[in-house]
């Protein structure tokens, strides 16, 4: 199983590079906006919200992730970038105040948990379970390398020329998104059938009973969330903490690029190693251990050092992010059945997106009241704490190949249930054919 293998595919490739252009665009402009609305405010909390608008829409992730499973995955993604490439659009005219820009993003960031959802769960189907964990990784791994260059270059147009130039890139980047998904991908049903839809609401808390209510899928979410909790508040803070280091204006935007650059760089060496020399039985083993050491490489940045140690502490925690975070993300594709992909999908990524938002903001308005690096060391102890915890509690590592046995017997019981409807249409003459598809039942 090799990256030779999956890149041969060609759908594959072009929800690869769909995915690579989406985040650079993504991320240059959420650097440039958090730098443009510090410069104007001087107020980190201000800073921190410009940054953790884009996660408010996961307020309602679930519920639009649920649209993912009613729809075909390929349709999904080319409407949800449509519409995000007009809205970015619109923030390109001149003089639009701080308040109807952040209202953009947000009404803009709502295309995104069904984008993601579909994503995610057209993925196996792409790859075959067999190498889903390699795709996985390959995806997470050169998703945080743009999330890198995204924002040393978002970071650095905002001081040298202007956040527009960012978002122009930005609109860009979905236009060319959606067309490698038009071209790329072919057409698939969508994998709950009409006949099975029953409310919105209903299909969406179906997703949060698949996934809490069985133990591996719900270790794997908790641990999800509570690593990107601690994970981000360097990215978010970044603005503010570049500003406490130097007066100078270059120098602020080098230090804020590099501290947000740090964490995903360090992701795309531990990805790139981790999955590359452990055996996959290993990886699942060392996840509790992994999720204890992320947080705890923050501690030192209590003491306040220069910006170069603080971005290779964030370097050294993304390091061990990029050796975690693929590894749940496989396994809980794995343990997932298909037909609820996109909404356990949207139950782990709403989750995550919200977990961040609160910690990004509890932590920038502790940072208008404390010194910002006690702050952030102090929030790290606490994943410490936390992390140790849930390592505690770990399911054993049986449990992670029993889940998985038992999604893929239900795709297996699904596929044969559907095989079974479409050989009793075709054996029914056209006359006395049903107008309505045969229910499919998931156990």
């Amino acid at each position: 199983m090799t990256f030779r293998e999956i890149f041969a595919l060609r759908e594959f490739r072009a929800l690869y590079l769909s995915g690579l252009v989406n985040i650079v665009g993504d991320y240059l402009s959420r650097a440039a906006v958090t730098a443009l609305v510090y410069q104007q405010s001087q107020s980190v909390l201000l800073s921190a919200a410009s940054f953790a608008i884009t996660y408010v829409p996961w307020l309602f992730g679930p519920l639009l992730s649920a649209l993912a499973d009613r729809y075909p995955y390929r349709l999904t993604m080319i409407v949800s970038d449509v519409c995000r490439m007009v809205l970015i659009a619109v923030l390109l005219l001149p003089g639009l105040p701080t308040p109807v820009i952040l209202a953009l993003l947000f009404v803009s960031g709502l295309a995104a948990p069904p984008a993601r959802s579909a994503r995610s769960a057209l993925l196996p189907l792409l790859v075959g379970r067999e190498r889903v964990a390699l795709a996985v990784a390959t995806n997470q791994t050169s998703n945080q390398a743009a999330q890198v260059i995204g924002y040393m270059a978002g970071a650095t147009l905002a001081v040298a020329l202007t956040p527009r130039i960012a978002l122009g890139i930005d609109v860009l980047t979905f236009a060319l998104s959606a067309a490698l998904v038009a071209i790329g991908i072919r057409h698939r049903p969508t994998p709950v059938a009409r006949s099975e839809r029953t409310h919105l609401l209903r299909e969406t808390s179906e997703g949060f009973r698949v996934v809490f209510g069985d133990e591996v899928l719900r270790s794997i979410t908790i641990v999800v969330y509570t690593i990107t909790v601690f994970a981000i508040v360097p990215e978010g803070l970044a603005a503010a903490w570049a500003a406490e280091g130097t007066s100078n204006p270059a120098a602020q935007g080098f230090d804020q690029g590099m501290i947000m650059a740090a964490g995903p760089l360090g992701f795309v060496i531990g990805g790139i190693l981790f999955n590359r020399f452990v055996p996959a039985a290993r990886r699942v083993r060392l996840i509790p251990v992994l999720a204890v050491i992320g947080p705890l490489l923050l501690v030192p940045t209590a003491v306040g050092p220069p910006a170069a140690i603080v971005a290779l502490l964030v370097m050294l925690a993304g390091l061990v992010q990029g050796a975690l975070v693929p590894t749940l993300n496989a396994t809980f594709v794995l343990a997932l059945p298909q037909a609820f992909r996109g909404r356990g999908f949207g139950v782990v990524n709403s989750g995550m997106q919200l977990a961040q938002f609160s910690a990004v903001m509890l932590t920038g308005w502790l940072a208008d009241h404390f010194w910002l690096p006690l702050v952030v060391g102090l929030w790290s102890v606490g994943g410490t704490i936390a992390m140790l915890l849930v390592a505690i509690f770990w399911p054993r590592p049986v449990a992670f190949a029993e889940a998985a046995e038992r999604a893929a017997a239900a795709d297996e019981r699904a596929a044969a249930d559907e095989r079974a409807a479409d050989d009793e249409d075709a054996a029914v003459p056209p006359a006395r054919k049903p107008t309505t598809s045969v229910t499919r039942k998931l156990s």
